[in-house]
């Protein structure tokens, strides 16, 4: 795993996923590798009434009921679509699920306007149709149609940046659970229809501001179920991912330079302050352009971290910290300056009077990072 920038769940969690599945005795779909209960335990973690011999991390932070009713949907014969704002962790989520349940969580579409119907269904290798002619060899399957053969968990990401002749596409798929080649003559065999496996299903996600983009056809809706994935606002929650994720940080890059959790709560309330800004403007202009997600934040702290380690003293401090919030979050010139630089004069700076602490160094080093940039 070392040798890999960023290993997928089923290989970070290799050793974890392989004990769960030795003690595992429950009744499980299809081929699942992982009952239903072990699966969500899987992603949420183990508590001590689960009376196990060993603790399981939680891996992804949020409402059980979003994690129960997206296994009883793989379960099912319909899809799950995981739609929300930008950063709420639909795509780890995604990730965990299909680790979990088939071991590969790699049979993955990305979702763009270049997306083709290929993409979804299959291509082919030229030089071999030149040579042989066409035939199931010198067929290039899909993720999709690869999840379908061996009845795994295909992945669909970000569904609505595709067009809508793409998007309908996974209509058949998901409702007669197979893909005709109409290329390939048929002997009787079934040889031009690849046929879904027990088992297969797709995970989709969508972004819920990509609203408008490329709508989902009413046809396409009624063949997944949706679970929403709201933004998460509990301090406690926020603050156990961000920690989760800059530890794994920390670990990659071998990296020991502790993060004070005074400089978390000024992150965090940071965050919540800013999102409050933006909930109360009265047009877009007013507001940032991010969509001061928990991914955001964690890329803020990545990038003072990693300052700090490189460039600083190896050690983070609250100047560091604003400098990497103001660079973070700054998309539009000169808007998204001004909305920092009203942030942090109407809000940073009474706080740092009336608390001190590490706000007034926060204050120092936004204003700063806002001079250099403007």
């Amino acid at each position: 795993m070392s040798d890999l920038l960023r290993a997928p769940a089923e290989i970070k969690y290799a050793e974890e996923l392989d004990w769960l599945e030795s003690i595992d005795d429950g009744p499980k779909p299809f081929s699942w590798r992982l009952s239903p209960k072990m699966v969500r335990l899987f992603v949420l973690g183990s508590e001590r009434s689960d009376g196990l011999d060993r603790e399981i991390a939680q891996k992804w932070f949020g409402d059980r009921s979003f994690v129960e009713r997206s296994i009883v949907t793989l379960a099912s014969d319909r899809g799950l679509l995981l739609i929300g704002d930008p950063g709420t962790g639909k795509s780890w989520l995604a990730e965990l699920l299909s680790a979990a349940i088939c071991r590969n969580s790699t049979l993955v579409v990305q979702g763009t306007a270049g997306t083709t119907e290929d993409h979804i269904k299959y291509s082919w290798n030229v030089s071999m149709v030149i040579a042989k002619g066409q035939s199931r060899e010198s067929m290039i399957p899909s993720p999709i149609m690869t999840a379908m053969e061996g009845g795994s968990i295909g992945r669909f990401e970000e569904l609505t940046r595709s067009t809508s002749d793409v998007q309908d596409a996974l209509i058949s798929i998901l409702s007669e659970k197979y893909i005709s080649v109409p290329e390939l003559e048929s002997d009787g065999g079934g040889d031009n229809i690849v046929f879904a496996k027990p088992g297969f299903s797709v995970i989709a996600t969508a972004n819920s501001r990509d609203r408008g983009v490329n709508d989902l056809s009413s046809a396409l809706k009624r063949r997944f179920n949706f679970v929403r994935i709201p933004v998460v606002t509990n301090k406690r929650s926020e603050a156990e991912i961000v920690r989760f994720r800059t530890e794994e940080l920390l670990r990659r890059h071998a990296i020991d330079l502790d993060v004070p959790p005074t400089l978390l709560d000024v992150l965090l309330q940071s965050f919540a302050d800013l999102r409050a800004t933006s909930a109360a403007a009265g047009s877009d202009d007013e507001k940032l352009e991010s969509a001061l997600s928990t991914a955001e934040q964690i890329g803020v702290l990545e990038d003072a971290v990693l300052h700090s380690t490189f460039f600083g003293e190896r050690t983070l401090t609250a100047r560091t910290l604003a400098a990497s919030l103001v660079g973070s979050l700054t998309r539009r010139e000169p808007e998204d300056l001004a909305i920092l630089n009203k942030y942090l004069h109407g809000v940073v700076e009474p706080r740092s009077k009336e608390k001190g602490g590490s706000w007034p160094e926060f204050l120092e080093g936004g204003r700063d990072a806002i001079a250099t940039l403007s």
